[in-house]
């Protein structure tokens, strides 16, 4: 199994939302420099809590401080956006560096009827739908001018089977958030694997899962970090947005009982917490018992 890095850039108690993004250029360099595989800049807009509004632009900012990870977003919400910007970004940041920018797509951010339409646009303006080098005029017309030699790796993320379905479907790469839907990880994986067996996609990966891991030295340090994080993504279920995580330490900042019934606490099915030795050999249910392929 090999492990990479989603970042939502938290904003701590104290600290600003320029602190938090320069933590991510410090993070991302410790990443690399530690072997992790690859590099998520998250989005999120109007939060007090992440400072992450620009994913493509703070990855841009990571990939230029580090020089081998690959480094992509985590991701980019997609309907908030003309899929032409979207993909004038990419072909810029995948010329610069090839072969190291993903390409993550998110369906949240505003109304997703139209997608899955977005999604096929976007494939067509990089490229990336088979149709590249054909010498049709149709392709050459719907080709972006300036698209880049090795275009981003794309990505589709969801927490429900939907984006499963979508991206074994057209056998691009899926990452599912188990950290938002645990129960429902091992289905929407299984949809995209047998999708992807069933058209012959050799795609890059069997999926990447999204977890919320915390560990620390010993169990009283895991589980005060852990409420800090559950303090803040908490609030943010029950009042509509999220905070500054507080100090790790600091308890009944978070709504009392209210927040204990919302919460996804650690312990919980979302989480992976405690001392180093649990998370790295005790990796609680099915993902622990699942094949995970070392090629993406």
């Amino acid at each position: 199994m090999r492990l990479s890095v989603l970042d939502q850039s938290p904003v701590g108690e104290g600290s600003s939302h320029a602190d938090a993004l320069l933590s991510s250029v410090d993070l991302a360099q410790a990443a690399e420099e530690w072997g992790f595989a690859r590099y998520w800049t998250a989005e999120h807009h109007g939060s007090p809590g992440f400072a992450g509004s620009a994913p493509e632009i703070l990855a841009a900012v990571l990939l230029a401080r580090t020089s081998r990870m690959p480094v992509g977003t985590g991701g980019v919400l997609l309907p908030r956006y003309p899929p032409a910007k979207v993909a004038e970004v990419f072909a810029v940041l995948a010329s610069l560096y090839p072969g190291r920018v993903g390409m993550g797509l998110g369906r949240a951010g505003g109304p997703a009827a139209d997608y899955p339409e977005r999604v096929s646009q976007l494939r067509r303006l990089l490229g990336m739908d088979g149709r590249a080098g054909d010498g049709t005029a149709e392709a050459e017309a719907d080709r972006l001018v300036g698209a880049p030699a090795v275009p981003p790796r794309m990505w589709l993320l969801g927490a429900g089977a939907g984006s499963a379905r979508m991206a074994g479907e057209l056998g691009t790469d899926f990452a599912f958030a188990h950290f938002l839907a645990p129960d429902q990880a091992e289905g929407a994986l299984a949809a995209y694997r047998g999708l992807l067996a069933g058209r012959n996609a050799a795609a890059g990966s069997p999926g990447v899962l999204a977890v919320r891991a915390v560990t620390a030295e010993s169990e009283a340090e895991a589980e005060a970090l852990a409420h800090s994080v559950c303090c803040c993504g908490g609030r943010g279920r029950i009042w509509g947005r999220t905070c500054p995580c507080p100090r790790p330490g600091r308890r009944g900042t978070t709504g009392g009982r209210r927040w204990r019934r919302n919460a996804r606490t650690p312990g919980s099915a979302a989480w992976c917490g405690g001392p180093r030795s649990r998370c790295t050999h005790g990796w609680p249910g099915w993902p622990r018992r699942t094949p995970w392929r070392r090629s993406w």
